[in-house]
């Protein structure tokens, strides 16, 4: 690898930390900055929601990366920060499958569909290593996955509950 590969991988990965960051930090300033416009109250009888993790957490992990690769898709602008996402959180061995799943059914592998849902949820799944998640798509319409991810908390495997893999 010659150094201007290793500065535009240095580059890239600066890039996407400080989007995440900012992707987090920008919601908590804004609630903190109409909590000061209105002397702390809240308008109407809105809980606030709060978001927390732990960056050596498989939960926190499949949250923070189907969140941002969410992001990322509906910005039909920048294909470049998915494939980003994807070597950032998808172990490369893996990446390969899921080159060949998207191949075999034409759709987006890390979804597993051929649009992107409306919004997500992740859970704990009850086994070590592996995580819950459900894509809603509209009018109550689901696809529920289980994540699987080594002990670096690199996904290894996205497949549906129960199948042969997981």
């Amino acid at each position: 690898m010659n150094s201007n590969t290793t500065t535009r991988t240095h580059v890239r990965r600066t890039v996407l930390i400080a989007g995440l960051v900012a992707a987090v930090a920008l919601p908590t300033g804004l609630m903190a900055s109409a909590r000061a416009t209105t002397g702390g109250a809240t308008a109407g009888a809105v809980a606030q929601r709060t978001v927390s993790g732990r960056s050596a957490d498989d939960l926190t992990r499949v949250a923070d990366f189907y969140g941002a690769y969410i992001d990322a898709r509906l910005d039909a602008e920048d294909g470049g920060l998915a494939a980003e996402l994807r070597k950032f959180y998808v172990r490369a061995d893996y990446l390969g499958e899921v080159a060949k799943w998207e191949e075999a059914n034409q759709a987006d592998g890390i979804l597993r569909a051929q649009n992107v849902p409306l919004k997500w949820t992740v859970k704990e799944n009850g086994t070590a290593g592996q995580v819950a998640l459900t894509l809603t798509w509209g009018q109550a319409v689901t696809t529920r996955l289980v994540v699987d991810l080594d002990r670096n908390h690199k996904i290894t495997h996205i497949g549906t509950p129960g199948a042969g893999g997981n």
